[in-house]
């Protein structure tokens, strides 16, 4: 079986961490990459081939359209600021390709829904690049939850996600301009917790939805974001995300009967074998291989790391010719509470939840 051949629509740096994991995924590969500059698409190509060779150097592209109408594409790669998304997205499906998109998806709601319609449409797969998804030890996080024993009827969700950032972040960085990235640390870092939540709560949607923007960018973008998710049957969810914080990214789970915690929700401190603590215990999720010596295992990439197996995933999902209906399901369901907290700091009231129409 041919390969997948991916393209990157821009030059983003975040295109560089899956660069190597489609290189490492054995069913995929980058055909071509994009941008407004044929030059910059050129020095991006030739610095990631440097580290990291795929076999047939990809296509350079002066420009997005260009090659999202390629026939040496299958499906496009889109890291493009979340307040371009859905054009790109759109035109993309109807070109017949596959989508992954870089999370926030869209803007708001309304514009995802512009897009998953495209997808569904057009028949092509739509999924987001939420990597921890795509983590093996998710399944034993689940058995775990599931056994009605080790944590119980669930009570509370907590998950802070910060990253420190100095003066030049905020001056030159998109994720700190309202007009590119309207939501944010939201959407930059709050997206993760609340789908982390969401999942832990088999995707349900909760009642209500309190959001505060406790201090913003020069242009309103927000900087450090607290909300919290009221369910039904009494269980709520927190999360604080900072664009101003010491580097963290835990999550804790809270049952009637004990508790779970995951220093490293986002990005496992070890790749290759990832970990959560039950009770006081540490569970290690054994990879298929062990790191090798002198090896970091915190660094992404390699064949059983979460972005590789997101890429081939995706892949496979393509290949098997039909539709994954819970990836785009997944993210709407994001969407619309990432949306309804922004709603809820803006008229600094609670928001009750509307229930959105199927994706």
């Amino acid at each position: 079986m041919k390969p997948l051949r991916i393209g990157f629509l821009s030059t983003a740096n975040i295109g560089r961490k899956n660069w190597k994991a489609i290189l490492s995924s054995g069913n995929c590969v980058v055909a071509a990459v994009a941008s407004r500059d044929l030059a910059a698409s050129r020095r991006f190509i030739d610095d990631c081939q440097r580290e990291s060779a795929f076999a047939e150097k990809p296509c350079a592209f002066g420009s997005y359209g260009e090659l999202i109408d390629s026939p040496g594409v299958d499906a496009v790669y889109i890291p493009l600021p979340t307040g371009l998304r859905q054009e790109w997205v759109v035109r993309a499906a109807a070109a017949g390709k596959h989508i992954v998109c870089e999370k926030p998806c869209a803007a708001n709601l309304a514009d995802l829904d512009a897009m998953l319609a495209a997808c569904r449409e057009n028949r092509v797969q739509f999924m987001d690049g939420v990597m921890f998804m795509h983590n093996q030890r998710l399944s034993k996080i689940r058995a775990v939850l599931d056994d009605g024993r080790s944590v119980g009827r669930l009570r509370r969700i907590d998950s802070n996600f910060g990253t420190p950032n100095d003066e030049a972040f905020f001056l030159n960085n998109i994720r700190s301009d309202a007009g590119l990235e309207p939501a944010g640390s939201l959407g930059d870092l709050g997206w993760y917790s609340i789908y982390f939540a969401l999942w832990i709560m088999n995707w349900r949607l909760p009642d209500t939805v309190c959001g505060r923007i406790l201090s913003s960018s020069s242009s309103s973008a927000p900087v450090d974001f607290s909300g919290e998710l009221v369910f039904s049957g009494g269980i709520s969810a927190g999360f604080y995300c900072s664009f101003r914080m010491a580097w963290q990214q835990w999550a804790h789970v809270s049952g009637e009967k004990g508790w779970l915690r995951l220093p490293d929700f986002v990005q496992p401190f070890n790749s290759y074998e990832p970990a959560f603590e039950l009770n006081e215990k540490t569970v290690m999720v054994p990879g298929d291989v062990k790191c090798p010596p002198g090896v970091d295992p915190f660094l992404r990439g390699h064949a059983t790391a979460q972005d590789t197996r997101m890429w081939r995933n995706f892949a496979n999902q393509v290949f098997s010719g039909q539709l994954n209906a819970d990836w785009p399901m997944w993210s709407r369901q994001t969407q619309a509470v990432m949306d309804a907290c922004l709603e809820s700091a803006c008229r600094d009231a609670p928001v009750k939840m509307p229930l959105p129409a199927p994706a």
